[in-house]
């Protein structure tokens, strides 16, 4: 998994949502810092996050990961 083109991916499809960064991590209860180290691609989503952060962008988990 390439963490940089995936946290580009959440980054492209928040913005699509046109969601900030801090109302996706109220969404998804974790903080805004933790959602800037995924776009930025420092972190990755644990797995337990994967499903409701896939719901909240309105894509597939699989289409997250690929």
């Amino acid at each position: 998994m390439d963490q940089i083109k995936i946290g580009k991916f959440i980054a492209a499809m928040r913005k699509k949502q046109e969601l900030s960064q801090k109302q996706l991590a109220q969404r998804l209860g974790v903080t805004d810092k933790t959602i800037s180290k995924w776009e930025t691609g420092n972190r990755m989503p644990d797995a337990s996050v994967l499903l409701k952060l896939s719901m909240e962008l309105k894509i597939d988990v699989n289409e997250l990961l690929a």
